[in-house]
């Protein structure tokens, strides 16, 4: 078995290669992997082994074509999970996210289509659906964007789906809740306001701090990948949720506890243009077909979490985060 993964240095998609390169999905034990990374500020190569038998690393861009026709040729599977993805970024310039999320996924599937690669599973996120105030998304629910972020992954989304019925090509959309764990970059809310408590800062709440989110555990989101990967039926969109549901404020008053930190280290900032209420997933259709459920209890998980931002303060790189609060 030889995987392709594209955004493999990346925050998720590197938890995904470390898993894989350390046997833990049955069936994968010998499977290759390359993973084909840009390395722009949020992947870095020190998030994977620096050699590994089963390890090709590649650097390079989903939207070069050429090198794309390379790469593909004797692969099985692709899991795609490489993308811009911070909201505060699209706003300030939402052509690169354009030009990474829809054009280099369209690069991308047709470039599987050309070269026999047979599957393919296409990362996304729930911020594709926009917000709700009641209730949660199914995977039938309309789609109804309000970033260029998430806009921009709608449109992947849409690419995927049409290469599915079009084509016949074997892929399958995986639409996930806010992911954390340890080696995200710090401009998202977790990493962002963990670094900056332990290092005496104060931390930018976003209005009053009662946007609601899901929070899914890293590895658990990659087993649910790895799932529909070996499982999932070609031309599917799987919800993975996390199954808890925190304000931001909720999630801040953790990391103060975790911290040591008190409430006036933080401070309210003004709302992020559309900002998103609530997100909410249904996502009983992974859990009845493919037997999915996230085994990391949320507040372990967090103080892991903050443990390892502790234990390295080499990888904090406060000079590129967000000078806003995060969601």
């Amino acid at each position: 078995m030889k995987l392709l993964v594209t955004g493999g240095a990346g925050f998720i998609g590197s938890c995904y290669v470390r898993a894989l390169l350390d046997g833990r999905y049955p069936g994968y034990e010998d499977a290759s992997v390359t993973v084909l990374d840009k390395l722009t500020y949020a992947g870095e190569r020190t998030n994977l082994p620096d050699r590994h038998e089963r390890l090709t690393f590649v650097e390079g861009d989903i939207c070069d074509q050429h090198l794309l026709h390379e790469l593909l040729p004797g692969h099985d599977a692709v899991l795609h999970f490489a993308a811009e993805s911070h909201v505060d970024r699209s706003i300030a310039d939402p052509s690169v996210f354009v030009r990474t999320n829809v054009v280099g996924t369209q690069n991308l599937l047709e470039a599987c289509l050309r070269t026999g690669v047979e599957r393919v599973v296409h990362i996304s996120t729930d911020e594709v659906y926009g917000s709700i105030s009641s209730g949660s998304w199914t995977e039938d629910w309309p789609l109804a964007p309000n970033s260029p972020y998430a806009a921009s992954k709608a449109g992947s989304d849409l690419m995927a789906r049409s290469y599915a019925r079009t084509h016949g090509l074997d892929v399958s959309i995986t639409r996930c809740s806010n992911n954390y764990g340890p080696y995200q970059h710090v401009e998202k809310l977790i990493p962002l306001f963990t670094t900056r408590l332990l290092n005496g800062e104060t931390v930018p709440l976003y209005g009053d701090g009662s946007h609601v989110r899901e929070w899914l555990h890293v590895t658990d989101h990659c087993e649910a990948v790895h799932l529909v990967l070996s499982k999932g039926r070609g031309g599917e969109i799987y919800n993975i949720g996390g199954g808890g549901e925190r304000t931001n404020r909720q999630i801040t008053e953790l990391l103060l506890e975790l911290t040591g930190a008190t409430a006036e280290m933080v401070r309210h900032v003004t709302d992020r243009k559309g900002h998103d209420l609530r997100y909410s997933l249904d996502d009983s259709k992974i859990r009845d077909e493919l037997g999915y459920a996230p085994a990391v209890d949320f507040e372990q998980g967090l103080g892991e979490t903050v443990a390892w931002y502790r234990a390295h303060p080499d990888r904090w790189d406060q000079a590129t985060a967000d000078r806003g609060a995060a969601a």
